[in-house]
Parts: structure tokens; sequence; C-alpha cells
């Protein structure tokens, strides 16, 4: 497949969207953190849970720019090596942390519950991304050690989709299928008044939705050539991406209000990040949001399912709570 567009031919490394991903990754982290403490009206950046939307969009923009003109020759599974390496570790290893913290959480005693055999299956799944919503204590999650790898488990599929059929894909059937897709997103967001499912037993198919179509367009994005070349800047494309994420959430308006942000706003925002310039003094900044932004959402969670059992437990004060995060929020 040829692509003219000069900007997405000389395989440069787009900077502004690396450090996207760690804008996002750390609103994913404070959104996991202050809804235990906030209910949704009152929680400031409650429509971070879509920046899972933004990575998937960001996928499939960069699996194909990445891999389009090569993947013929690559092969099937050295494509699938080279993502199991880029992926897998941190999959491990948040596995790892979420089986210490579910048995030293000082503030919860899963294990008699569930005992040895029930424990290692947990754990099993979790290593091998196999969904298995058990623990009715941690929301029937698809995964109960490490709740975000419900979204690397729909990553791989993503990608096993993209090296066996997406790729080759024209841009016109791929705009097709996109089509669809949306319609989709729109549908399940009706059904269901918001687009937060995909992440528990009961919503599993919701995630599939989800990155169907945000990988779809992503791809598009690249195959289509739309990056808008700007001068918005990193910092200018952050206040941006935040936007999205403190949308006030409204249960009469969010089945509107959420695929217009998945459907058009973020497509856009990737769309303006591959075009835009980036400033020097500004690179090593998205370097580092780059590389820190999958640890930090690979690894974070065990540690939220503690301040949950904490929270339920000890039952601290919400009023002291509350002043404490908003006045680290406020700086």
């Amino acid at each position: 497949m040829q692509n003219n567009n000069s900007l997405l031919n000389t395989k440069k490394h787009f900077e502004i969207l690396d450090g996207l991903r760690g804008v996002a990754a750390i609103s994913v982290v404070l959104f996991h953190f202050m809804e235990i403490i906030f209910p949704p009206k009152e929680n400031v950046i409650v429509h971070s849970f879509l920046a899972v939307d933004f990575f998937f969009c960001l996928s499939g923009f960069v699996i194909a720019y990445a891999y389009d003109s090569r993947i013929a020759h690559l092969g099937v599974w050295q494509f699938i090596k080279l993502r199991l390496i880029r992926l897998h570790p941190l999959v491990v290893i948040g596995s790892v942390l979420g089986l210490l913290t579910f048995f030293l959480d000082p503030f919860s005693n899963f294990y008699p519950t569930y005992g040895f055999g029930q424990t290692l299956l947990m754990f099993l799944a979790s290593v091998f991304l196999i969904p298995y919503p058990l623990m009715e204590e941690r929301f029937f999650n698809l995964f109960n050690l490490n709740a975000p790898a419900w979204s690397l488990f729909w990553e791989y599929i993503a990608n096993i989709f993209y090296v066996f059929v997406l790729y080759k894909f024209s841009r016109n059937t791929l705009q097709i299928f996109t089509f669809v897709a949306a319609a989709l997103i729109c549908f399940i967001a009706f059904k269901s008044t918001n687009l937060m499912g995909g992440w528990s037993g009961p919503t599993f198919w919701d995630g599939g939705a989800r990155v169907l179509y945000s990988f779809l367009v992503g791809m598009l994005i690249f195959r289509s050539n739309w990056a808008i070349k700007n001068n918005i800047g990193f910092l200018g494309l952050s206040a941006l991406l935040l936007l999205a994420f403190i949308v006030p959430f409204n249960d009469n308006y969010n089945w509107l209000t959420e695929p217009l942000i998945v459907l058009i706003y973020f497509p856009v925002l990737v769309a303006l990040g591959a075009g835009a310039t980036i400033k020097p003094k500004l690179e090593p900044l998205c370097k580092l949001s780059g590389e820190i932004s999958y640890p930090l959402y690979m690894i974070h969670y065990p540690f939220i399912w503690v301040f949950l059992t904490y929270f339920v437990e000890i039952k601290p004060e919400m009023a002291l709570l509350k002043f404490t995060v908003q006045f680290i929020w406020s700086y």
C-alpha cells in the first residue's frame, strides 16, 4: 500500500502523540482513585475512563503507520512476537503485583473465600489474558487481580485481526467497517446510557465495540492522510484532551456526549497530534510522558484495590478526604 503524504511517509516519531498518551494515562489513574471517593457528578475528571478509547485510536494509527508497508514481508508470527515483547512483560508484572496485594492487603482477606485453586486460576487468567470475572467484591471485573488488563485483552484481539485481516483492507472497505462500528457505538451508548462498559463480565461485548471503532478510525486516519498540520503544540493539545475528560457527567446526556467524544473528538485530536509541531524544549517531557504511560496504566490498579478496601473497611472521614484530594488537585 502506498501513502502519498510526505508527513506520514518520513517514518518520523510522533513525540506529541507519545506525550498525549502519558496525559491520558495519568488521567485514568486519577480517575480510578477519585471514583472511589466522589460520586460521578462531583468527580472533576469523570470522563477520564474514555482515555481507553483514545488509547485504542492511537494504537490503530501507530500500528498502521508502523506496519502497513512491511507487514506482508514481516509475517504473522514475527508481528505477534514483536507485539508480545512490547506489551506482555507489563501484563505479567501487573498480575504479580495484583497477586501480592491480594495476599498482603491489610484491609481485606479474600484468600480464605477463594482458596488456592481459584486464586491460581485468577492469576493464570491474568497472566495469559483470559477473561475470568469471578469476584463479586471486585464488581466481576474480567481480570480480578489487575482490572485494566481488560483493555489489553481487546488490544490483542485488535492486533490479531489487524495481522490476519485488517491490513489487507482497502481504504474504502476500512471506511465501511468504521461507519458500521460507529453505529454500534451509538447503539451501545443509547442502550446503556453511557460508554463505560467493557471491563466487566456483564458488559464484556461493549469492550469489543469500543476497540473496534477506535482502532479502525485510527487506521483510517493514517490511510486517509489526515495528519493536520498545526502549531497548537503539546501543551495546547494536552489541554484539549483534558477538556474531554472534564465534560460533566449527566445521566440524561451521556448517551450523546460520550459518543461525540469517541467518534469525532478523539480522532481529530490524533490527527492534530500527528501533524503538530513540537518545541524542542518539550521533547524530553513528551518522551518521558510516553515512556511512563503504559507502565503507569498497567501497574497502578493493584494499589487502587488496596485503597478501595481501606475505604470500605475503615470508612475515613469523607469531608477531610475530599478536602485533601481537592487540595492536591488544585496544585
